[in-house]
């Protein structure tokens, strides 16, 4: 642990001109006086700290020390990677890694570009998690993404209302969604059913997990042979479309306003409202155009075309134009005597 603790040291001595011994103790997470005797103790074994006396003084490498440990694990290099989620780093037991990652990088720079980490973090921050949600990290996460960095199956338990399913999984990726997590894995036992609340994906056997429905995990002794082939970013990319497609079950038909049209895919599904604008027929004489809009529900077309307000109505279905009426005249009733 101490030695650990000296290599720390002289990395951050050697990523910085001058540190005082509040700033190391703070950092390596000791007390001053633990600094100052391991401040010592590298003097011992050879390494040249000095120490400047006084309120601006601090500890710091001379004659131009540089250390060759800085050498990047496997786990170090692939925590770098992800070093511009935290958070995700946090939920995923790797913030440890990153850490020491880029103190090794910061350390092996030159002088005069020691900085570029904190200038990079000071103006591009990534913030995962949706809006008017409390992010909370499942509790087995840390358990696949182990797995997941390490290649190995895992025999799971999956929920979906009352219902569970064991299997073993090949798990491939985890991928972090507007604060939820999800992974990427493919059924071992290729010939199976997949199990309950498993998303089925037209990539052979991989389907889409989330990771806060899992009940238990155990990760195997055995690893399995990864598919070259597969490629997270770009099946995430196709199943996020797949998904969007298949919720849109039914269908409105609008008539928009210039104004409507432009604000259209900015209140509803976006690629479904560009599809539908694109396939929409010449505008009537008052520039207004016809379209068939795919939605979810009437429920929510309604709230989300009413946004749009006099810029678009509904000519059909009956019940849902008849819903806007209704809402219209009320709107009138309310709004027609003046202020209150």
């Amino acid at each position: 642990m101490r030695a650990a603790r000296l290599i720390t040291m002289v990395l951050l001595l050697q990523s910085r001109p001058t540190m005082t011994g509040a700033e190391l103790a703070r950092r390596l997470e000791v007390s001053e006086r633990t600094v100052a005797r391991d401040v010592l103790a590298l003097s011992e074994a050879g390494v040249p700290v000095y120490a400047d006396r006084g309120r601006t003084g601090g500890y710091r490498l001379v004659g131009g020390y540089r250390t060759r440990l800085t050498g990047l694990g496997r786990t170090e290099a692939e925590a770098l990677f992800l070093s511009g989620v935290p958070s995700a780093l946090r939920e995923m037991g790797l913030a440890d890694a990153a850490s020491a990652a880029r103190l090794k990088v910061s350390a092996a720079l030159l002088p005069e570009l020691r900085d570029a980490a904190a200038g990079a973090a000071q103006r591009f921050h990534l913030d995962a998690p949706a809006w008017f949600r409390e992010a909370s990290a499942p509790e087995l996460l840390p358990a696949i993404a182990e797995a997941v960095w390490d290649d190995r199956r895992l025999t799971a338990r999956y929920r979906r209302g009352s219902a569970e399913a064991e299997r073993e999984l090949e798990p491939y990726g985890l991928v972090l969604k507007a604060g939820v997590w999800y992974l990427a894995a493919r059924v071992a036992d290729t010939g199976a059913n997949p199990p309950s609340g498993a998303e089925a994906s037209p990539r052979r056997d991989f389907r889409v997990y989330r990771v806060d429905r899992f009940t238990a995990v155990a990760r195997g002794e055995e690893r399995f042979r990864r598919d070259e082939a597969f490629e997270l970013p770009a099946f995430w990319e196709e199943r996020a479309v797949e998904f969007a497609r298949s919720i849109l079950r039914e269908r409105v038909e609008l008539r928009l306003t210039p104004d409507g049209a432009r604000r259209l895919p900015h209140v509803t599904d976006r690629l479904a409202a560009l599809e539908a604008l694109a396939a929409a027929g010449d505008p009537d004489e008052r520039g207004r155009i016809t379209v068939t809009l795919p939605v979810e529900t009437s429920d929510v077309a309604y709230s989300q075309l009413l946004g749009l307000g006099p810029d678009a109505e509904v000519l059909a279905p009956a019940a849902l134009r008849e819903r806007f009426a209704r809402a219209a005249r009320e709107m009138a009733d309310r709004y027609g005597n003046g202020p209150p």
